[in-house]
């Protein structure tokens, strides 16, 4: 299809937005319902070929329907269906000449708020933007009326198998479910069995993906039941779009979605065993996870703790999140993990992710989990053929909302009615993603050969029971927006509907109003994310009012304000402490490395001593590998080795390598910083990098130019310098940010004790060219010389950068500063000091007189003490807070909130 032109767009003076919507926007495929002008577009016969003609070549990978329209003169497109003809006559202002501006608009808006979809396979990294399409799918109120309430029957339907699986087993007994499907699949859990939850209900949420027909009727194509995905993307697809059409938006009455997700967190609440209120937390597998940004995104949504395994403990059977104040007991969880990754104990024993003990627990009725462990078995394709004998059997019904026609091969009846149709179905595995079973990913037989297509066979014939056979359905298609240029056109791409249930209490569901529409990359026929798929918003409407709940609470109490306060997780504590040690660390290397190739750079040839000051500051902090001769010996290697290690990543501890480490400890504690914050980690580490490797200006050998690695250091110093900002002006001052700042001091009082230590044992301070460095190493050398002029003397140094305690370099400063966070950190009353605080030396006993006093032999013996006990103390603390908060080991752990 052709870019919207010029010409097309100066029509829309001439006639409306949808007409000129139908002109521009081809049908859907033949075969395939057309969302856009809700009809199936029909197949024409091909046109007759005369024997002399060439004979027309198909490929193979084509559906017989397709191939066969090749051949003939595509239909007229029809009018668009009432809702879209709606949705093109309130684009609002600019119209469709306005369209590519929002596409772009919307583009910055997911990049900015740092939507992400990961992929493992992504050869480009974790962290993928997420992909939304422009415009909504819109379900009219009867389409939704039919799958909302066949939806509902399904997940009774459902819930009701899990109660009998882990219960009598009566449906098992009458052969109503193979027990290959339940007992001979991995994800049925025999640590369950017996098991009676919380309110009798198995399932809390459940997703079912749906496919329209050629005939408008709406299919159930899968089911998802243990950790389905969705529910937090459809939200920001949601404010995305809304935002993009606000008078459309309004004008078709779409359906909000607050009202069920406030509905499903009290039937939750209601539903927990104990607590008042209860505490429930979102478990989450961690931030390498492929939807870790819906996991942190729709626990602040809910307003629940967001948490990994680590953070939580199992003790008398219960359940209880570790804090910075103590174990807080934990009463739900909403799980996004896989079952076999939830207890080591009596799961998977390399598992992580888990929980020790979690299953116990459960068992123990002192948890309730959304959903329950043990539904795995509900996800195979290979149910779907049994679940109308199911429902008939468990609630007396027939099922409202059909499912594609399914055939598990493990039954000869099924496997000779389903070889016959090979060519025209689906083949999928019956246990999909177990490692204990034949797994591959679904195939279409209308893309493959006759001899493929004998050979599924064969393999279907050998291991019946691994495979399951779906008749395939040619998805409807929606109208999306494609860049193209600097226009964009309209074009239709097939699509899958995910729709979801929640409980709202006790053997008790709605459907959300809403959804998420998956649709399939460019000539494709399977929607999905992983194969480079996009996603698209549904709007719902109705014919009623429109539900405007929020879960803004207009009448806060303190109590409920409390209540939202989340805790700070162990975790998140620690790794808040390590990004706090990193981001110093990192400025530290900058620091260093700046200075000393200015040092080697410069006009004046650096003394011995100053190098080798340099050079044992460079190896004790990895920015040279060991072995790297001193700088007097051979000052060339000495640079060139500083240079080589600087976008060193892997090994050792130079500038590149602490800015990785800063990234993935901001990664881990994610839903705390700021976009901005973030933004700027990601950059500096990206940016620092591509100069250090990628840029021009290396010298004959292949290494950096000392000009080009110096620009580079400064670019990162500066961005170093942001971060600083962030950490310092734009966080809450809460127990994780103090934590933050604990370890940022920790790392600069020990990393400034060593260096001086370090100085005045072998003499570098007393030359003139050495006392520079060591006040730039302090980042005070303006406010030096502002002070003292041209005095360079021990006396002026250690006034400057030990004792000023207005000198946030000095260690004065640094260590009364640290004294009184560690303080706050662990509750004490104002004004006093904890154990802990006394660990670290009390500025207030330092004197200038004592500490230049000199010996014989005219050293410092006083100083060097001092230096050495900041650094030891700095050390001895980090690991004393690190078993403290971190562990949970110490004698002081106590829980709270019981």
């Amino acid at each position: 299809m052709e870019p919207l032109n010029e010409s097309l767009f100066e029509a829309q003076a001439l006639e409306s937005p949808a007409a000129l919507a139908s002109a521009l926007a081809p049908a859907a495929s033949a075969g395939h319902f057309d969302e856009l002008r809700g009809a199936a577009t029909p197949v024409v016969p091909p046109r007759p070929v005369a024997p002399s003609a060439a004979p027309v070549l198909h490929d193979v990978a084509q559906p017989p329907a397709v191939a066969a329209a090749a051949t003939a003169k595509a239909p007229e497109p029809a009018e668009l269906a009432p809702p879209w003809r709606r949705f093109f006559e309130h684009l609002g202002h600019g119209g469709f000449t306005d369209l590519p501006r929002r596409a772009t608009r919307m583009a910055r808006q997911i990049r900015d708020n740092g939507v992400t979809y990961n992929v493992y396979a992504d050869a480009d990294g974790p962290q993928r933007p997420w992909s939304l399409d422009l415009f909504p799918l819109i379900i009219s109120p009867e389409s939704w009326t039919q799958i909302e309430a066949g939806v509902q029957q399904r997940v009774r339907v459902l819930d009701r198998v899990m109660a009998d699986v882990y219960g009598p087993q009566q449906l098992l007994a009458e052969g109503l479910l193979p027990a290959a499907l339940v007992r001979g699949h991995p994800g049925y859990l025999r640590a369950m069995h017996g098991v009676k939850p919380p309110g009798d209900t198995w399932l809390h949420i459940a997703a079912f993906d749906l496919a329209r027909g050629p005939d408008g009727n709406w299919w159930v194509v899968s089911q998802r039941t243990q950790a389905p995905s969705g529910l937090g993307y459809l939200l920001e697809n949601r404010l995305a779009i809304s935002r993009q059409f606000p008078q459309a938006f309004e004008e078709l009455q779409v359906q909000r979605l607050a009202a069920t997700y406030s509905a499903m967190m009290e039937g939750l609440q209601r539903m927990c065993p104990a607590g008042s209120p209860p505490h429930i937390a979102l478990l989450t597998p961690g931030p390498y996870n492929e939807t870790y940004f819906e996991h942190a995104y729709l626990a602040r949504y809910l307003g629940v703790t967001l948490v990994e395994g680590s953070d939580l403990t199992v003790r008398d059977q219960r359940v209880y999140l570790k804090t910075l104040q103590g174990l807080r007991p934990v009463h739900g969880l909403i799980k996004r993990l896989d079952d076999q990754f939830l207890d080591p104990l009596e799961l998977r024993p390399d598992s992580t992710l888990g929980v020790p003990g979690l299953l116990q627990a459960i068992r123990a009725g002192n948890l309730l989990v959304a959903n329950m462990p043990g539904s795995a078995f509900l996800e195979s394709p290979a149910l779907l053929g049994f679940l109308p004998a199911l429902a008939r059997r468990l609630i007396g019904e027939k099922l409202q909302l059909p499912a594609l026609p399914t055939w598990w091969c493990g039954e000869r009846a099924a496997l000779e009615a389903a070889l016959p149709q090979l060519g025209d179905c689906a083949i999928k595995a019956t246990y999909p993603g177990e490692d204990s079973h034949t797994s591959f990913e679904a195939v279409l037989g209308s893309r493959m050969g006759r001899r493929e297509l004998d050979e599924w066979a064969g393999r279907i014939v050998r291991q019946g029971d691994e495979h399951t056979v779906q008749s395939y359905l040619p998805l409807s298609q929606m109208p999306t927006w494609s860049e193209h240029a600097d226009r964009g056109r309209i074009a239709p791409r097939s699509m899958l509907l995910r729709v979801f249930a929640v409980s709202d209490g006790a053997q008790s569901w709605r459907v959300l109003p809403g959804g998420l529409a998956r649709l399939a990359g460019a000539n494709a026929q399977i929607a999905s994310m992983q194969r480079g798929g996009s996603s698209a918003d549904v709007w719902v409407q109705t014919h009623g009012e429109v539900d405007r709940t929020t879960l803004l609470q207009p009448q806060a109490t303190p109590a409920s304000l409390a209540r939202h306060r989340a805790p700070v997780t162990s975790r998140a504590a620690e790794n808040m402490f390590w990004l706090g040690r990193y981001t110093e660390r990192a400025e530290n290397a900058v620091r260093l490395a700046r200075i000393t190739l200015d040092l080697m750079g410069g006009e004046d040839p650096s003394s011995r001593t100053l190098l080798e000051w340099l050079h044992g500051l460079a190896t004790r902090n990895a920015l040279i590998a060991p072995g790297v001769p001193i700088g007097s010996k051979s000052r060339r290697v000495f640079e060139r080795a500083l240079i080589a290690e600087l976008g060193n990543v892997e090994t050792g501890g130079s500038v590149g390598y602490n800015l990785r480490c800063v990234r993935q400890a901001a990664a881990a504690v994610r839903e705390r910083l700021s976009q901005d914050h973030w933004n700027q980690i990601v950059r500096a580490e990206i940016d620092f990098l591509h100069q250090t490797t990628e840029e021009p200006g290396e010298t004959l050998d292949g290494t950096l130019a000392a000009g080009a690695a110096l620009r580079s250091l400064e670019a990162a110093s500066a961005a170093l310098s942001s971060m600083t900002g962030a950490q310092t002006d734009r966080m809450t001052r809460d127990d994780a940010w103090r934590l933050l700042s604990i370890g940022r001091h920790i790392e600069r009082l020990a990393f400034l004790s060593s260096a001086m230590a370090a100085g005045f044992a072998n003499g570098a301070v007393h030359e003139v060219s050495g006392f520079e460095a060591m006040v730039a190493l302090f980042d005070s050398t303006i406010t030096f010389h502002a002070r003292y002029q041209q005095r360079r003397d021990v006396a002026t140094m250690v006034d400057l950068l030990v004792l000023d305690g207005d000198n946030p370099r000095s260690l004065a400063w640094v260590t009364q500063t640290l004294r009184g966070r560690i303080a706050k950190l662990a509750g004490s009353a104002p004004g006093t000091l904890t154990a802990l605080s006394y660990e670290l030396p009390d500025p207030a006993m330092w004197t200038l007189e004592h500490l230049c006093e000199t010996d014989a032999e005219g050293r410092y013996p006083a100083l060097i003490q001092l230096f050495e006990f900041c650094e030891t103390a700095a050390y001895h603390v980090s690991d004393a807070i690190g078993i403290r908060y971190f562990t949970l080991t110490s004698e002081s752990v106590r829980s709270v909130g019981v």
